[in-house]
């Protein structure tokens, strides 16, 4: 492990480290999507042993897609307990995107044996234990960080997917976001049933 991995390790454990000293069953949960303009919104509820560390958990905007794929099984295989939860288009036009990304984390945790829950800057959900919300949770806590490489990942391979069943919009490589490339396929063909209505109004 370099230098840098090492010192980058060292900051996220200041979180978890304490944690796991006091046999806390404690999760990280974190979500992807709330920005796009298709898509659902995912959420990852993780929670992880003090060994072994997997030198590659970071906050998943800083990895690489090819990197973010590998720690992805890493943490699959390495992980305590992995929940995942989601809000469709339909839910986010119905509600709004901060409420559907509540569902999707409160789905994620549902089966979760923890009693502490570190979030990535939201709070009072409501869940079976206490919440601890961190502001940028997901470059100050190893388990965050893990949640967010986990909704990340699953994410975007649901896009992948997607480009196949909506070809012409680009999800494969814009993820949803909005692009130009996607603003002038969505201005060229219209709104696909993946799209969040009350996200495109002004473009289409």
């Amino acid at each position: 492990m370099t230098r840098k991995r090492e010192e980058r390790l060292q900051t996220l454990l200041q979180t978890d480290a304490p944690l796991w000293v006091q046999g806390i069953c404690f999760a990280g949960m974190d979500e992807a999507g709330r920005g796009p303009l298709a898509g659902n919104v995912v959420a990852a509820c993780v929670i992880m042993p003090p060994k072994p560390l997997l030198e590659w958990v970071d906050d998943s905007k800083k990895l690489s897609p090819a990197r973010r794929d590998k720690v992805f099984d890493q943490i699959m295989e390495t992980a305590l307990f992995v929940g995942v939860g989601q809000a469709s288009p339909e839910e986010i036009d119905n509600i709004n995107i901060l409420e559907a990304t509540k569902n999707a984390m409160r789905r994620a945790a549902e089966k979760a044996p923890a009693t502490l829950f570190l979030l990535d800057a939201l709070s009072n959900l409501g869940l079976h234990g206490e919440e601890r919300g961190i502001i940028h949770g997901d470059a100050l806590s190893y388990s965050i960080a893990a949640a967010s490489i986990i909704a990340k990942v699953t994410r975007d391979r649901q896009l992948v997917e997607m480009d196949k069943q909506y070809p012409g919009y680009g999800f494969a490589q814009h993820k949803g976001y909005g692009t130009a490339q996607h603003i002038a396929a969505l201005k060229e063909l219209g709104p696909c049933p993946a799209h969040r209505r009350s996200f495109i109004g002004h473009f289409v």
